[in-house]
């Protein structure tokens, strides 16, 4: 059963071999972690962002290397979809005037919807959502 939905950095740090982050995930049940598809977009945005300057040689090498090993990461991990009632959600939390930023909000929406914890560093932001619960791996356990 999915549990927890990751948020964007916490990808980003995954990607980069953070290593709290891989021991919590060698402990997690098997399935029970997700992310959004508004992660989803928003690392293969910052991928073809990269890929947009025009890069030559081995950074635009590195640069589908990395594209590569985040579709293929995507391809691992179930993915949960910002449905209509991710859509109503986020309308009334815009409605409350919540002041985080959109994709975050579309995040928590989605992880209110579907009763899942946000897996974030960014407590800063997603803390300003009524009923979000929230954890951050980046910081060792105790913590």
């Amino acid at each position: 059963m999915i549990e927890r939905i990751f948020d964007t950095d916490h990808i980003s740090l995954l990607e980069r071999g953070h290593p709290e982050i891989q021991k919590r995930l060698t402990s997690a049940l098997p399935n029970s972690l997700s992310v959004s598809v508004i992660t989803v977009e928003e690392m293969l945005r910052g991928r073809l962002a990269v890929l947009a300057k025009r890069s030559e040689g081995e950074k635009r090498v590195h640069a589908y290397k990395k594209l590569m090993e985040t579709v293929l990461f995507f391809s691992t991990i179930t993915t949960i979809p910002f449905d209509i009632s991710c859509e109503r959600q986020f309308q009334k939390f815009r409605k409350q005037k919540i002041r985080i930023g959109s994709q975050d909000l579309r995040i928590a929406s989605t992880a209110i919807v579907h009763n899942l914890i946000v897996v974030t560093r960014n407590q800063r932001d997603f803390r300003h959502v009524p009923g979000l619960k929230l954890e951050d791996w980046s910081l060792e356990v105790g913590h």
